[in-house]
């Protein structure tokens, strides 16, 4: 039995830890999200957008777009809802006063399904699209890009095509020319079934498949639960088009050719790429501002990943590098 006294404490630091809570809530900046829509020919491809609300904003956000890789959509990846956890990078950067984008490209989530295998060169349309729309919202012509595995070669080709189009470019779970990378080998053993069909069928396996081919203690089973939701709920056909090109036509993106300040981020453990591979690649960027960061306790979809904060660091510090003296 508690005395009266005791029971009053306890009351007090009860009261104490609510109106911290209620504090923290109120402090947290809010976060809104705007849909938009880009059209390429008969495509319309989705976009969606996160940032603080007007109150709470600075007067420039800086723009980050966030590019997705082969086996799921902008939104799926970058604002993943998992019950109990906090899973999305949209939120993480938009907390920290970026004004953050995405899309999903042909075939994938809420953009138009058209059958297309959608490969790295449609990807790089769809992205010249979006980026119209982006600058028409905010007056940016060349924001900041993340691209995640194939959505780094997807950015990249832009890059060559449209040199300028980026003032800052992260590459993370890339690869360069894929040679002796277990995951790139697996696809080019597969490439006449990959040719039969521009898309394959996807089940709650598949997500789990994605996460666990590495490492399977990088990851929580609810992400790829959440994620196959997500997924599912929108379509259970993903395109080859990704796959077939990095099976078939490595090298896809000159390094010589990207200008911009680039940091490339290697997860231990990923079959996407040897560390050799990569390295070669960095050698040749011609930007004395760059960096390659190597992370443990991460596999190759990395921001979504149990230590997912270690590789958000490391680009948070490169977005926000002071500019020289």
């Amino acid at each position: 039995m508690l005395t009266r006294r005791e029971s009053l404490s306890a009351a007090a630091a009860t009261a104490v830890l609510l109106g911290t809570a209620q504090a923290a809530a109120a402090a947290s900046p809010k976060i809104i999200a705007s849909e938009y829509w880009a059209n390429k020919g008969d495509v319309r491809l989705y976009i969606y957008r996160k940032r603080q609300a007007a109150a709470k904003a600075a007067a420039t956000q800086p723009v980050l777009f966030l590019v997705h890789g082969s086996s799921f959509s902008g939104r799926g990846g970058y604002d993943l809802q998992v019950p109990g956890a906090d899973y999305s990078m949209m939120d993480w950067f938009a907390r920290r006063g970026f004004d953050v984008w995405t899309m999903d490209h042909e075939g994938y989530g809420r953009s138009t399904r058209t059958g297309s295998f959608s490969d790295i060169a449609s990807g790089a349309d769809d992205l010249a699209a979006a980026f119209a729309v982006v600058t028409r919202e905010t007056g940016v012509s060349a924001p900041m890009v993340y691209g995640q595995s194939s959505g780094a070669l997807r950015a990249g080709q832009l890059c060559m095509r449209q040199p300028g189009c980026m003032s800052r470019l992260i590459l993370d779970g890339f690869t360069h020319t894929g040679d002796g990378a277990v995951e790139i080998l697996r696809r080019r053993a597969n490439v006449a079934n990959l040719r039969a069909t521009p898309y394959r069928t996807a089940t709650e396996a598949t997500y789990v498949g994605i996460f666990s081919r590495d490492d399977p203690s990088t990851f929580e089973p609810a992400v790829p639960q959440a994620l196959a939701r997500y997924e599912l709920a929108l379509g259970n056909r993903i395109p080859n088009g990704t796959y077939l090109d990095m099976a078939t036509k490595m090298p896809l993106v000159d390094p010589a050719k990207l200008a911009m300040p680039v940091l490339m981020t290697r997860a231990v453990h990923d079959g996407n790429a040897t560390e050799a591979d990569l390295l070669d690649f960095f050698s040749k960027l011609p930007s004395p501002d760059r960096q390659f960061a190597i992370l443990d306790g991460v596999a190759h979809i990395a921001v979504l990943g149990r230590n997912r904060h270690r590789v958000l660091h490391a680009m948070h510090a490169f977005l926000t590098l002071p500019p020289l003296a």
